[in-house]
């Protein structure tokens, strides 16, 4: 069971588990954490992103993805792509199993919060304002600051600067953190399509009470967004680190 599959697979379910689980505590009714802001859930973003790491090294993904794009970026720059057949859909399962425990572990306060786009909010993105084009380009800025800036953080010449390699889950989780403050209003941040499809699908499955549409109409945006910002800024890598 200890393999690069499995361990893609339970990083990116606690990936979900804390970072959907945050939302969760935020934005449901009568949970302790409602209304403590866009800073506690940037934060437990980053939290997340850095246990999904450290999850997926320990159970045998030693590259520790736990995002389709950043598997995408990867494959593109070095020119391997056989293991985006391994790592993309042990992503979505992990993804979709993440979410179906955020909503096991919140259950009594589904039924407490009348809100249908709150609960939507748990699990998946949606813009501040929707506007297709406008927020497809905050997508793919934003993955292309996350996969340019985590391929910075574990480059040579950072490694040369005397920043050892081990600080680098903690410094990957740091840059996120900075793209959900700075960059994250718009559309959520997303910047992985299995974080967004992934529980997007478990909130339509589950029998969440009192729950609204998917808006899958809004759906392939934070999928195909970090898909073409993957794709730029692995070019970006290749040609600047």
């Amino acid at each position: 069971m200890h393999t690069p599959f499995m361990g893609e697979l339970l990083g990116t379910l606690v990936l979900i588990v804390l970072g959907d689980g945050v939302v969760a505590g935020v934005l449901l009714n009568h949970s302790k954490a409602q209304n403590s802001g866009w800073i506690v859930i940037t934060a437990g973003w980053a939290f997340a992103v850095l246990m999904g790491v450290m999850t997926a090294i320990a159970t045998g993904s030693a590259d520790a993805h736990i995002n389709p794009a950043v598997t995408l970026a990867a494959a593109v720059a070095t020119g391997d792509y056989s293991k985006i057949a391994v790592y993309v859909p042990a992503q979505f399962i992990g993804a979709f199993l993440g979410a179906v425990i955020v909503w096991l572990h919140y259950l009594p306060h589904w039924a407490k919060t009348e809100d249908k786009g709150l609960k939507l909010a748990v699990f998946c993105t949606g813009p501040a304002i929707r506007n297709v084009p406008a927020n497809l380009v905050s997508e793919i800025i934003g993955t292309v600051v996350l996969v340019f800036g985590v391929a910075a953080i574990f480059s040579k010449a950072v490694a040369g600067a005397g920043i050892p390699p081990t600080l680098g889950p903690y410094m990957v989780a740091m840059l996120v953190f900075g793209i959900g403050l700075s960059l994250g209003g718009t559309t959520g941040y997303a910047i992985n399509p299995a974080r967004d499809l992934g529980p997007r699908l478990a909130h339509a499955l589950l029998p969440i009470a009192g729950k609204g549409g998917s808006d899958f109409a809004y759906a392939w945006i934070p999928v195909v967004g970090p898909l073409v910002g993957a794709v730029i800024a692995a070019f970006c890598v290749t040609a600047f680190i």
